[in-house]
């Protein structure tokens, strides 16, 4: 429903969209009201509030709820939008030198000269606008906009870590070597993310930063860290074989959009749960999330283990012994048995786990009694793919030692686990927008009425679709704006990309429909060569909202 306000001249947000279930996205006039919403949702969350996504016209807002986050969308329609105070605190000076590849370009861009570049550049205040790309990738806007240039018509594969650079009306540095498309006129060695700070991202939204012109880079020292030795654990786990890919996961990190960094955590969040449950864990405590079958696990010391996932054969094979000195035959293989799935069971010391292929579905989940213990990260344990935070992939050798994650003295009851996704089309229920408009209108019956197929190329980030392209009713580029996992992502090309745990957290493709959430675990499941199907949600909550404003005298 369309609601007018035509009597009040206080600047508002433009409209709220819903994405999804658990996000809505409101637009705004400007990157002015954008910094403005921004801060007031950060120094007064709305209740339900879990994450704030800003970007150049646009301000996404994560709710804890579905009801909380209808409740969102109606509360930031009601807003008033009131300038930040601006004050002489929180100045970052970053110390520059000014010698990109691309300095002479943007001169002639702006018809500066080169000396008139630096000076424009280290003339004035710029303010982190919103992340993205990248942890410690802030977008800064400056007070004027003489060093607006284009980005590169072809983009660098590799930009060294360090770069100052300029891209449309931004600028900003690249936190880490990364493939870029931005023009290159300086280089710097202040560390934009550190993980050893307490603060790791050196700019974040809201702050006011300066370059300052010097001759020589001076690279700012890491925090100290022990050296790296190898450790053997008292109780835990060895791995023998990490199979495709083997990972540690927990349910995330959350509210760390503003700084660049998505969830992560476990894809098929309930089985992880139950994996947990299982053996008397918190639900939150860090586990194995493997692929596609192959894992294999020594135990250290007795432990008590339950995987959850997808419905595979779990064989258990006792150490070898030798009979004797004098006999013949040497070490023999130890006993082989089975043990079911979504059923906690003991695995003693030297005992060996092996996961089969799956009967269906994608991932397993192996939960041992206390969790995983490796470090936290930003307050979570799981590896995040895109951004390599947290743990790396398991490799052959590596020792994981036991926590203390434990919320019971006693293991769970075995549990029935769902159907998980087979040879045959696994359907997905789907939000549209917050983009749709950018599409035919038959669009959205394309995406439902056909067979998606999951390619090779899908990861965590996300999984890539092919089928009978969608088609755009828009030509060029949809300014970046906040995303979440589910968004169905289209570029140019047409072929859906539908957004996991570890994406990027912002994005310059419309979006042309939402996964609900409740439906992620199930998408997760969804084997490379399966096939999926969307179903459209019926009478979806719409908070879009057009305001009329009386010309302000």
């Amino acid at each position: 429903m369309e609601t007018v306000m035509q009597t009040t001249t206080a600047k508002r947000v433009r409209s709220v969209r819903p994405v999804g279930t658990r996000a809505v996205l409101a637009e705004l006039d400007g990157l002015q009201d954008v910094l403005a919403l921004q801060d007031m949702l950060y120094k007064s969350p709305l209740p339900g509030q879990v994450d704030v996504l800003a970007a150049a016209e646009t301000v996404m807002v994560v709710g804890e709820s579905a009801a909380a986050t209808r409740a969102i969308g109606a509360r930031l329609m009601e807003l008033e939008l009131f300038a930040p105070e601006v004050t002489d605190s929180g100045l970052v000076v970053i110390d520059t030198v000014y010698d990109g590849d691309d300095l002479a370009d943007v001169a002639e861009l702006t018809g500066l000269s080169v000396d008139g570049v630096v000076a424009a550049h280290t003339g004035q205040i710029w303010t982190v606008a919103f992340a993205g790309f990248a942890p410690g990738f802030g977008y800064m806007v400056g007070e004027n906009e003489v060093l607006t240039v284009p980005r590169r018509s072809s983009p660098r594969t590799a930009v060294p870590a360090g770069s100052v650079a300029l891209g449309g009306q931004y600028s900003a540095v690249y936190p880490r070597r990364s493939p870029g498309g931005w023009q290159l006129i300086g280089r710097t060695g202040a560390r934009m993310w550190d993980l050893d700070r307490s603060q790791p991202a050196l700019v974040r939204p809201g702050d006011r930063v300066q370059y300052r012109a010097v001759r020589e880079v001076v690279t700012a020292g890491a925090s100290a860290r022990e050296p790296e030795t190898e450790h053997h654990t008292e109780s835990g786990l060895r791995i023998l074989n990490p199979g495709a890919q083997s990972l540690i996961q927990d349910l995330g990190r959350r509210g760390f959009g503003p700084l660049g960094v998505s969830a992560a955590g476990a894809l098929d969040r309930a089985s992880l749960r139950r994996a947990n449950r299982l053996v008397g864990n918190a639900p939150s405590a860090a586990a194995i999330e493997s692929v596609n079958g192959g894992l294999t696990v020594e135990a250290v010391g007795d432990q008590v283990i339950a995987v959850a996932g997808a419905p595979s054969t779990l064989t258990i094979q006792s150490p070898s012994r030798v009979e004797s000195e004098e006999s013949d035959d040497g070490d023999r293989p130890g006993a082989m048995r089975t043990v079911p799935m979504a059923t906690p069971f003991a695995l003693l010391d030297g005992e060996v786990l092996t996961l089969g292929a799956p009967e269906s579905g994608f991932r397993n989940y192996v939960g041992i009694r206390g969790g995983v213990d490796v470090p936290e990260v930003l307050g979570s344990r799981s590896a995040d793919t895109m951004s390599g935070i947290g743990p790396g992939p398991l490799m052959a050798g590596q020792e994981l030692p036991v926590g203390e994650d434990t919320v019971s003295t006693a293991v769970g009851e075995p549990e029935l686990q769902p159907k998980f996704p087979g040879a045959g089309v696994t359907v997905l229920d789907v939000v549209p927008g917050p983009r749709a408009d950018w599409f035919e209108p038959e669009a959205l019956d394309s995406l439902c009425d056909q067979e998606w197929l999951v390619t090779p190329q899908s990861n965590r980030v996300g999984m890539r679709l092919d089928g009978t392209p969608l088609k755009r009713t828009r030509e060029g580029e949809l300014p970046s704006e906040g995303t979440m996992a589910g968004a169905l992502q289209i570029p140019p090309a047409g072929l859906p990309v539908l957004f996991l745990a570890d994406h990027p957290i912002t994005g310059g493709y419309p979006v042309i429909g939402v996964v609900r959430d409740e439906h992620l675990d199930l998408a997760a499941q969804v084997p490379i060569g399966g096939k999926i199907r969307f179903r459209l949600v019926p009478d979806s909550p719409s908070f879009t909202t057009t305001f009329t404003k009386t010309p302000e005298k």
